[in-house]
């Protein structure tokens, strides 16, 4: 687990220095309307991209599972029809993000000052969403297959193409925020390149051919059942943070500055997180697949540990260093007092956010995706919105908002505790793969 998580730690690395570097370039070059409007993109970008992403994770299960079973016939029709699935989610994004995108800024209450700048960076990046999406298609159909080292190779290439292209056109050519928003997708549109190059050109059980790219019923039928619940929780906990959005655009553009350099800066703290998820979904899908239920036991205590302790290391150093991490965006005092006053009231609940992406990428790992998509529709979307609603009415003060997250985390960490301990997981998975 530890050799697979690695690779995806520092590719996650290299992925957050997409918006980092776009931010810090363009914090520094341009000002605080446009860091606002970069900076701020993160939710919407996730509400738009999350549900397919999350559909795209039912087909990783899948696709690991046929794998760890040996069976190369459903492998090729998983992953074709996982490619299929990916074009026609393009373009609906890109119809969808074009058209809809003004009307979401305006109705999540972002300042006049704001709102061209945010309108160009969004319909730039969902002109070239296509690429995106691939992207994460082709890297889920590696990482399910055990291979997380290669996307970390293609991401670094990547990444530094987004660095000097930003550096360029922002900085030498100061052609604004749009810039930055193409800089992001020439440089996604070659990692997405490079890894359909790997899939298409090596002879392996998983090599992708155009010719077989199609939609099979009965693998997108299950495809569908165990993306859906994931794609849904994407969805709802992206519509729950453009509400918190929304409310911290109402404190003016020095907030939604400063608040969106905590964003990339929180980013770092998912690194963690999201790789051992990742590790755990896979690991228990393919040791599912291959009928290896101790390993999936020992391996998913073991995921647990690593990722809440490493988001909690990294919890500490942001809440320690938030000041200079977020001067590092912009040197304005007010920015930096927003950024850092959000960074000291979450930083130290990451342990929690941690727990609950492990528990739930172990359930979607083992087909039950389910049970982590009503949990967080409940905690991170319900809870949270009717929080944000009250809180904000009777302390209309921007502290409120940040106590959104550790509140709701916690909240999950409970749920998910209680059921991890009331499962009896060995009998659980022996008895979910007889189904299968």
């Amino acid at each position: 687990m530890i050799l697979f998580a690695i690779p995806v730690f520092w590719g996650n690395v290299f992925q957050q220095l997409y918006t980092i570097v776009d931010s810090l370039i363009v914090g520094n070059f341009i000002g605080n309307d446009a860091l606002a409007a970069v900076s701020s993109s993160g939710n919407l970008i996730f509400l738009m991209v999350g549900f397919f992403n999350g559909i795209a994770m039912g087909a990783g299960v899948v696709i690991s599972k046929y794998f760890g079973a040996k069976d190369y016939k459903k492998l090729q029709l998983a992953i074709h029809t996982d490619i299929a699935f990916g074009l026609v989610a393009s373009v609906i994004l890109t119809i969808l993000g074009i058209i809809f995108t003004p009307q979401i800024l305006k109705w999540m209450g972002t300042p006049e000052s704001v709102l061209p700048n945010s309108i160009l960076f969004f319909r730039i990046y969902f002109v070239g969403v296509t690429a995106v999406v691939m992207y994460n298609i082709a890297v889920g159909i590696l990482q399910a297959i055990g291979d997380s080292r290669h996307p970390l190779y293609y991401l670094i290439v990547a990444s530094i193409v987004n660095v000097a292209l930003d550096l360029f056109f922002v900085g030498v050519l100061k052609l604004g925020v749009g810039s930055a928003a193409l800089a992001t997708v020439i440089s996604q549109t070659i990692s997405a390149i490079l890894c359909f190059y790997r899939l298409m050109h090596y002879d392996t059980v998983y090599r992708v051919s155009l010719r077989k790219i199609r939609f099979n019923g009965p693998m997108f039928k299950q495809i569908i059942q165990l993306g859906l619940p994931s794609g849904v929780q994407n969805s709802i906990i992206g519509f729950a943070n453009v509400i918190v959005q929304s409310n911290i655009n109402a404190f003016g553009v020095n907030a939604m500055a400063g608040c969106g350099a905590y964003s990339k800066i929180e980013g770092f703290a998912f690194l963690p997180i999201t790789c051992f998820s990742m590790a755990l979904t896979t690991f228990v899908g393919q040791n599912l697949g291959a009928g290896k239920f101790d390993r999936v036991k020992k391996g998913a205590k073991f995921g647990i540990a690593c990722s809440v302790t490493m988001a909690e290391i990294v919890g500490i150093i942001i809440w320690i260093g938030a000041p200079i991490f977020i001067r590092l965006f912009n040197d304005d005092p007010t920015v930096i007092a927003f950024g850092t006053k959000q960074s000291r009231t979450e930083a130290l609940f990451y342990c929690l956010l941690a727990f609950s992406h492990c528990i739930a990428g172990i359930m979607r790992g083992a087909g039950k995706a389910i049970v982590p998509m009503i949990t967080m529709l409940i905690t991170w979307c319900l809870i949270r919105i009717t929080y944000i609603t009250v809180a904000v009415h009777l302390v209309p003060k921007i502290g409120v908002i940040f106590w959104a997250y550790p509140l709701t985390w916690s909240l999950s960490s409970i749920i998910f505790l209680i059921y991890y301990k009331k499962v009896d997981w060995l009998h659980n998975f022996e008895r979910l793969e007889a189904k299968v």
